[in-house]
Formats: structure tokens, sequence, C-alpha cells
């Protein structure tokens, strides 16, 4: 029979803090030291000794060695030492190879590492490979999907960058940035996540309607400045470039008036052929539009691509059934944006055009 017991103030003589075990055997009760005596630098071993001596009658003095200064003055914590574990299967210069190749090609599969030559003489799994990775701060996420930019793309993209670089963000306010979406029915509604039990997964209130061609879809065009929304219009049919000079005509000088920008505004477009065209060129120049100079491959230096998903977003949490709902839903919505989304938006232009110059004209977070 044994148990933990404090030390009390019955034994000062032997230690003033721990933990004793109390032994019942044949000869009585018999107090052993075990954690306290460590801590006044007595071993386990001598103080079965002194406690021993206890029994037959000799001092501790004459059982266990007296203990020094520099274990009463110590200032650090006795924590257990722990053993540094399993070597590592792969050396040092192995894991600087295998992160030297991830980083040459970041597509490689840990699979791929895995069945590759660069480790001779040494089998290794695919968690290890991953473990070497993560402790290099790599880990696998997916890649974001950017425009092919080819080197006049990119050296057009850094010379934009550069040249609007200075530009205060009066500049930027009086910009009306322009562009055309498409908006599926169906189409953006199925990655959602629902919850049920197993064996629930073809349930009708488990599942999302799918149709081919996403159900049908409206084209529109938009515009918007720092100021908000202006006008939004859905495309009928294939856009050409005299449909786009007709919407041009209704609603370019009407969404100016709304958003009310100054004499110095701007227009904004991209390098479509049906926005360039001599056709738009023409009727641009005969109104006395002023249009920014842009670079083509360039939507994420685009203001309105960013309203524009804000806008599917808005509309897919509505869940339009037909496509007349659809575009009743997105007209809805456009008009709820609230001007200071869109002042937020232009004030935190000049951050893109940093970060081209950053990445010397490549793709941007953005």
């Amino acid at each position: 029979m044994f148990g933990f017991y404090r030390l009390t103030s019955s034994f000062p003589s032997l230690c003033t803090e721990g933990y004793f075990i109390l032994v019942l055997d044949y000869a009585g009760l018999l107090f052993v030291p075990v954690y306290g005596c460590i801590l006044c630098g007595y071993s386990v071993r001598q103080s079965l000794l002194a406690w021993t001596g206890v029994i037959i009658k000799i001092p501790f003095s004459h059982v266990l060695p007296p203990v020094p200064d520099s274990f009463h003055n110590r200032t650090t914590d006795i924590t257990p030492s722990y053993r540094s574990g399993r070597r590592h299967v792969l050396s040092p210069r192995d894991e600087r190879t295998l992160v030297r190749k991830v980083q040459i090609n970041p597509r490689t599969t840990a699979k791929d590492l895995v069945s590759s030559s660069i480790f001779t003489g040494t089998k290794i799994s695919i968690s290890t490979v991953k473990q070497v990775l993560y402790r290099h701060n790599l880990k696998g996420r997916p890649a974001r999907k950017k425009p092919l930019l080819q080197n006049h793309h990119k050296k057009a993209r850094l010379w934009f960058a550069t040249a609007h670089g200075d530009k205060d963000c009066t500049f930027w306010r009086n910009i009306l940035w322009s562009d055309e979406t498409k908006i599926e029915l169906f189409g953006h509604n199925d990655h959602r996540y629902v919850w049920r039990k197993k064996g629930e997964a073809c349930k009708s209130k488990n599942t999302i309607p799918n149709v081919k061609h996403g159900g049908g879809s409206i084209m529109l065009w938009g515009c918007f400045a720092a100021g908000g929304t202006g006008a939004l219009h859905k495309i009928g049919g294939i856009m050409r470039q005299e449909n786009y000079v007709d919407i041009l005509k209704q609603h370019l000088k009407t969404s100016v008036g709304k958003l009310t920008l100054g004499c110095k505004w701007v227009f904004q477009i991209d390098s479509d052929p049906k926005h360039t065209s001599k056709v738009v060129a023409k009727w641009l120049k005969d109104n006395k539009v002023k249009v920014l100079e842009w670079p083509s491959q360039s939507p994420d230096l685009n203001l309105i691509e960013h309203l524009l998903a804000e806008l599917e977003k808005r509309v897919r949490a509505r869940r339009p059934t037909n496509l007349t709902q659809l575009h009743q839903v997105c007209q809805e919505e456009w008009a709820k944006i609230h001007p200071t989304y869109c002042g937020k938006l232009v004030e935190g232009y000049p951050k893109r055009l940093t970060q081209v110059k950053h990445f010397k004209g490549n793709a941007t977070k953005y």
C-alpha cells in the first residue's frame, strides 16, 4: 500500500519541499522521499540510503554527501530533457535539393518527387516529402488563373504603371470605368456545401439544379466611377461595333451627368477589338471623349472587374429562376451598390500600379 504525501513540519531536518511515498509493510510506516529530495539535490538512490540509515539509526551526515551551494543558488527550473527524436530520412543537402527542385517547377507533385532519381539510394515516402516542404514554408495551394502575358504585354503594363504612378487621387476619381460581363442563370451555383447525413446525397434539398450551358445567360455592359455606379445595359445577341456605339450614345453622357464628373473626365475601355475599331474611335473623337490608353491583357488593372464580380456574388445569393428575373435582379443589385464601396476601390488603385512595377509587369493578386 502506498501513496503520495506532502512533507510536513514533522520532518524538518531532511527536506523543506517535495513529496514522499508512504510504504506500509510489516515494519510499519516508512516515508521514502522521491521527488522532494531531488529538488534539494539528492537522487532517489541517495534518498533510499538515507531512510535506510534512519531505520538502523545512522545519522544522515554519515550516509549522504553535502549538497553543493551551486545547487541551492540555481536560477533555472529543473525540467526533463527530451531527446531529439528520430533522425531525418533526408540529409540537409537532400532537403535543399528537394526544395530547389520544387522552386524551379512549382507544379511538380509529391508523387513525382518520390519517383524521381534525385535521391539515389534513399527510399522516401510522400509524407516525408510533404514534411520537408512544410518545414521550408512551402504548402500546396490551388494555382490562380491569370491571362497569358507575353513580353510585349509585360512591357506595356510596366509602362502604364510607370506613366500613371505619380497621378493623384483626383485624376482617378474623374475616370469612368466600363466593361462587359456575362452572367449565367445556373452556371455559378455548383460550388455549395450542405449539411446532410450519410446516404442522403441524392435528396432534392441536398442537390443543386443543373442544366446544359448554364440554363441561359445575359450579357451586360456597365460603368462606374468613384461617385457610384452608372448605367447597366443588357446586350441583345452578339455585340458588334455598331451595337457598342449605340450603347455609348444612350448611356455615356447620361452616366457622366449622374456621377457629376468634372470637365476633365476620362473614359476607360479595354483593348477589345470592338472597342478599338475605327467606327468607335471616330465616334469618340467626334464627341470629344478622352480615352485612357490601356494595356492589353490587363483585367487586374480594370476596377470594374472587381465590381462586376461583386454583382455576380449578390445575384447568386438571390437565386433567380429565369432570365427575366435574372435581369431584374442584376439591375436591383447594381443600384444597391453603395458609392462608398466604389470610392474605396478607386482610392486603392495606386497600390495596383505599385504591385505591377514590383512584379515587373507580371500578373498581380487583384
